[in-house]
C-alpha cells in the first residue's frame, strides 16, 4: 500500500509530482498543510487542489484524465435553450463572490453534506479579496438565482464549484464564464472532473500529463489581478446562442 505524503507546514510551495497521485481514489496525491492563499496560488499551478471533508484532513488532489473547457468551444445545447426561454435574467462577474461561495456549499438534495467547509469558504473569499478568486452571477430582479466560481492563475482559470437556485442558473453561467475568459485570453477553464452538465456544454477530458503541460505554460503568463467586475458588460446575454 502506498503511503500518503503529508505536507510540510513551513513549505508552502512544496507538494509533491501530481503524476505520483493515486489510481484509487483517483488522484488523492497528499494530505496537510493550510489553505493559506500562497499554498493555494502554489497548488492551483501545479495543477492541484483541495478537497475535504469535515473532520478529515486537508486533502490534495491532481485526477487523471482532467476535464476542461477550451474556452473558445462552450455551447448552449437544447436543453439550456430551453431552461432559458422566456428568463430575464442578468449577469455580473464579481458582485457577490462570497454569497455565490455560501450557495455553492449549501447541503444538495441526496447529499449529506458539503466539501466547502467553513475553513475552505474562509480561504476562497480571502483569496477573492486578493483579487485572485473570481465569480459569475445570475440574478433575477435581486435574486441569486445561479453562480460559479474558481481561481485565475495566469492565464488559466481553475473552476472550484457552482450552484442553481433555478434550472438553467449555473450552466448560464459556466458558459458565460467560458465565453469571457475567451476574450481575455484565457484559453482553459479546469472543471476538475466531468460530470453530464459539463460534458453536455462542450467539456472534454483530457489526460493528465496533457493539461499538466498546459497549465506549466499558462500559469507563467501575466495574469489578471484584482477585481473583475468591470468586466461585467462584456458577459453574453442571458438568451444569446
Amino acid at each position: 500500500m502506498n503511503r500518503l505524503p503529508l505536507l510540510d507546514p513551513e513549505a508552502w510551495d512544496r507538494f509533491p509530482d501530481p503524476r505520483q497521485a493515486l489510481t484509487e481514489p483517483n488522484g488523492l496525491l497528499a494530505f496537510g498543510g493550510d489553505l493559506s492563499p500562497r499554498r493555494l496560488l502554489a497548488a492551483y499551478s501545479l495543477g492541484i487542489f483541495p478537497w475535504f471533508g469535515e473532520h478529515e484532513p486537508i486533502l490534495w488532489w491532481s485526477p487523471d484524465p482532467r476535464c476542461v473547457f477550451h474556452t473558445r468551444n462552450p455551447r448552449i445545447n437544447r436543453s439550456l435553450r430551453r431552461q432559458l426561454r422566456g428568463k430575464r435574467w442578468r449577469l455580473s462577474v464579481d458582485h457577490a463572490f462570497e454569497q455565490v461561495v455560501r450557495a455553492c456549499a449549501a447541503p444538495r438534495a441526496n447529499d449529506s453534506g458539503t466539501w466547502l467547509v467553513p475553513a475552505m469558504i474562509d480561504a476562497y473569499v480571502q483569496l477573492h479579496r486578493l483579487g485572485h478568486a473570481h465569480s459569475v452571477e445570475v440574478w433575477d430582479g435581486e435574486r441569486l438565482v445561479g453562480g460559479i466560481y474558481g481561481v485565475a492563475i495566469g492565464r488559466l482559470f481553475c473552476g472550484e464549484s457552482m450552484f442553481s437556485a433555478e434550472s438553467g442558473g449555473s450552466k448560464l453561467a459556466l458558459v458565460a464564464l467560458a465565453r469571457l475568459l475567451h476574450e481575455m485570453d484565457f484559453p482553459l477553464l479546469d472543471t476538475q472532473v466531468s460530470n453530464p452538465h459539463t460534458l453536455g456544454l462542450g467539456a472534454v477530458e483530457v489526460p493528465r500529463a496533457e493539461f499538466l503541460r498546459q497549465i506549466a505554460r499558462l500559469g507563467q503568463r501575466p495574469g489578471l489581478v484584482g477585481s473583475w467586475a468591470a468586466f461585467t458588460p462584456r458577459l453574453i446575454q442571458p438568451c444569446g446562442g
